[in-house]
């Protein structure tokens, strides 16, 4: 176990002397943005091959859209176990390999779409296992990328990697559009299954960390430490829910153009956010800048809800991003 650890942290102070951190970190900052981006091309097509190609209802357009951020949440369980006991590289390959087989289901769905009940089947237990790949891949790309930063450059880590969660969401969309466009649902598919398969190509050379497994405290614990802090980060995501969700349905309903927009704006302005205001809850506490980006966030909602044109629904989602 002392040698396992000591083997650890040499292979992080020869990675950490390194000139920058951010080079560093640029193949696992690839990685997510893969991850993300085959979550992303889905995101503003998805609600219309639900409803329009197969015919089903809104709330099976909402199923298919949740019940994938939902597997990512349970997942985490085996995800975080994995990621410790067996190393966050082979998480990340398994999380590379969920995904393509996610694309691989997709293809499956595809072919059933004369029988709509069993594509959307097929459908909602790919959307299930993309779920579990971002699990892995995220949870196993921070791993790695805090061990190889070290413990001094952990808030740089969290902000680069979470910079390329989101930079692959403001991507996806006009990249997933474009493709739907151009070659339907088998687009996004194919691009699901393939772009994980290559980037393993980019993963496979590099050198892994030895596993560093410790004592965890009992859930129980955890908690009680996180339980206030996470309701509020889950009631938050409602908003960035309800736009990925329904934002290209009402853009549809109401003949606007450009729905993927809506959800770079979003996107971008979080990114931005993050850029320009990411060190004030260090500064002035985190309940208080939370509090005040609530705010923000519901305004851009609102300014959603009372949308008048698509420039108004783009910058509503761009607030809501901010907040």
């Amino acid at each position: 176990m002392t040698n396992s650890i000591a083997h650890s942290r040499t292979q992080v102070e020869g990675v950490t002397a390194g000139p920058s951190v951010v080079r560093t970190l640029a193949p696992i900052m690839v990685v997510v943005l893969v991850a993300y981006l085959i979550i992303g091309l889905a995101m503003p097509v998805l609600p219309l091959y639900v409803h329009q190609r197969l015919g089903l209802s809104t709330f099976m357009v909402g199923l298919a859209a949740g019940v994938e951020f939902a597997a990512a949440l349970v997942s985490r369980f085996w995800s975080g176990r994995y990621a410790d006991t067996r190393g966050a590289k082979r998480a990340v390959v398994a999380g590379l390999l969920l995904g393509a087989g996610a694309g691989f289901l997709y293809l499956v769905s595809l072919r059933l779409a004369h029988v709509p009940a069993a594509a959307i089947a097929v459908l909602l237990l790919g959307r299930v296992v993309l779920g579990g790949s971002e699990s892995f891949v995220i949870t196993g790309a921070l791993s790695w990328g805090l061990a190889l930063g070290g413990a001094t450059n952990t808030g740089r880590v969290i902000s680069w990697v979470g910079m390329a969660l989101w930079a692959a969401y403001a991507a996806g969309a006009p990249v997933g559009t474009a493709l739907y466009g151009q070659f339907g649902f088998l687009g996004i598919a194919l691009a699901t299954m393939l772009l994980p398969l290559v980037t393993l190509l980019l993963v496979a050379p590099l050198r892994p960390l030895a596993p560093t497994a410790a004592a965890s405290p009992p859930f129980t614990r955890v908690i009680r430490a996180v339980w206030v802090p996470g309701v509020g980060v889950a009631f938050t995501a409602v908003g960035f829910g309800a736009i990925t969700t329904f934002g290209a349905l009402l853009f549809a309903e109401r003949g606007w153009g450009a729905a993927w927009l809506a959800l770079t704006a979003l996107s971008v302005a979080f990114i931005l956010g993050r850029v320009v205001a990411g060190h004030l809850p260090d500064r002035l506490g985190g309940a208080r800048v939370a509090l005040v980006c609530v705010l923000i966030e519901a305004a851009g909602m609102a300014m959603i809800w009372l949308a008048p044109s698509a420039a108004v629904m783009f910058a509503g989602a761009a607030v809501t991003g901010a907040g």
